[in-house]
């Protein structure tokens, strides 16, 4: 599978062009760019799917080992797979800037990034046991996830170079690689977790079944086929032969790592910020009961789906700003993070209205339950609101991570979430302070207030701040 002309970033273009042809133009780049990265971010979503079903089909208690090992091991992964996410503006800014000697150097400074992070990961992943008892988990409950994330840990390295290497391809403009070797991984982990989980018995050969933590070894074992196959296919591929992974070893060089983290680190906590402002959400609403948290989760879950949309616009932005920044084409880049917000407020207005129209039909979907369908049909509501100012907050906040512009970004998220949304959600929900207790509908409520700071604030600071080393939005 060679990537085509049309997977790479295109040549600059022609600025005696009308404005409307320019924005088409370059929209049909984010196209190019970000189908793509909507299949990948879709495929490796279904492996939670898959692995939700197939253990929850093997025993509840295999259900809540494996969902409670993954919200542990979720916020990690995120955080580090942020903090590499420095590699894609930063590889596709020397190809915008002619500078191809330096691109396979800075993929290395950011594999030694990630060799750093296989370590701390695994250590945090193979030591739980405290978190788990604080948890006061059931004693079946609490072997599984932790035998479940001990297997899972075994896959860390080829789960995190794989991300590493997704910074070389995707900053190349090669989009469609990362795809089709998620996918790969997607349609190995279906049987890998039938075998692991439900066991295996042919002729001499048997394996005994290892419920949840089966899902752990599956995933592992499909995260090292892809990453292998990857390395073997860039070592072959006629597209890379310019780009040696070993011929072009550089040893690691402190300034450049340096120059990576002070780019990624505020990524990767952003997402920690996000993802674990949802996980402590959760937790919150588990007194109100578990009709409650079931109708939250079915929201959660069709928005976290919608959300890969805008998302995967997100990231094709941060690819094709970075080019035309290292391109020094800043009016182009500029008219591009201007006519994404129209972008933005337009996939907007497809979600909101799914959410809301399809709501009851939505709730029905996941459970049978009436008591369960009515909280999720209420919320549905809110989250169609939700909607408008996230898919503007995401679709801003990569525009500026297509700048290099990282660690105001991260100060607001982490404003607009821990400190609006979380203690204005708990107040609405609980407490009697502005109204009577609003139960869940009340941090939905907040994440409304919460993700519309953001979306302002990121706004503003598009149009009206000039990002460190680049010319003004």
């Amino acid at each position: 599978m060679e990537p085509s002309n049309t997977d790479q970033l295109q040549p600059l273009p022609d600025h005696n062009q009308s404005l409307v042809a320019r924005t088409l133009h370059e929209w049909k780049q984010l196209a190019v760019l970000g189908a793509p990265i909507l299949i990948a971010q879709l495929a490796q979503m279904a492996n939670g799917v898959i692995d939700t079903v197939m253990a929850g089909h093997a025993s509840a208690e295999d259900l809540a080992g494996v969902a409670i090992g993954a919200s542990l091991w979720v916020p990690v992964l995120l955080f580090f797979a942020g903090v590499l996410g420095a590699l894609q503006p930063s590889i596709s800014g020397h190809r915008g800037a002619g500078e191809l000697q330096k691109i396979m150097p800075t993929t290395w400074q950011g594999i030694y990034i990630a060799l750093a992070g296989m370590v701390v990961m695994i250590l945090l992943l193979i030591n739980t046991q405290p978190v788990l008892t604080i948890l006061q988990l059931d004693a079946t409950t609490a072997v599984i996830a932790d035998g479940y994330l001990d297997a899972f840990a075994w896959g860390v390295p080829a789960l995190l170079l794989l991300t590493a290497l997704r910074g070389l391809t995707d900053g190349l403009g090669h989009t469609r690689v990362i795809m089709v070797f998620s996918l790969v991984s997607t349609v190995l982990n279906l049987p890998l977790n039938y075998i692991f989980i439900y066991g295996f018995d042919f002729i001499v050969f048997q394996l005994p079944a290892m419920g949840g933590v089966g899902c752990g070894w599956a995933t592992s074992i499909s995260n090292w086929t892809a990453t292998i196959a990857l390395l073997v296919y860039l070592n072959r591929s006629n597209t890379y032969k310019s780009f040696h992974l070993i011929g072009d070893w550089v040893a690691p060089a402190r300034a450049e790592i340096a120059s990576l983290l002070k780019l990624g680190l505020p990524i990767g906590f952003t997402m920690f910020i996000e993802v674990s402002m949802f996980c402590m959400i959760a937790l919150f609403l588990a007194p109100l009961g578990a009709t409650t948290v079931a109708g939250h989760q079915i929201v959660l879950n069709v928005t976290s789906v919608l959300f890969m949309l805008p998302l995967s616009l997100g990231m094709a932005l941060t690819l094709r700003i970075s080019f035309l920044v290292g391109a020094a084409d800043h009016d182009e880049a500029r008219l591009l993070a201007r006519s994404s917000l129209l972008l933005a407020v337009g996939i907007s207005c497809i979600n909101a209205p799914i959410l809301f129209v399809g709501r009851e039909w939505l709730a029905g979907l996941y459970t049978s339950d009436l008591n369960v369908q009515q909280i999720a049909t209420k919320l549905f509501m809110l989250a169609a609101l939700f909607q408008i100012v996230d898919v503007i907050q995401v679709t801003m906040i990569n525009v500026q991570r297509g700048y290099k512009d990282t660690k105001l970004p991260m100060l607001i998220m982490l404003l607009s979430f821990w400190g609006i949304c979380l203690p204005l959600g708990y107040v609405l929900t609980f407490k009697h302070w502005l109204t009577a207790p609003l139960g869940a509908p009340g941090f939905w409520m907040a994440l409304i207030a919460g993700l519309t700071c953001a979306a302002l604030l990121l706004t503003v600071r598009m149009f009206r701040f000039r990002p460190v080393g680049f010319a003004a939005c």
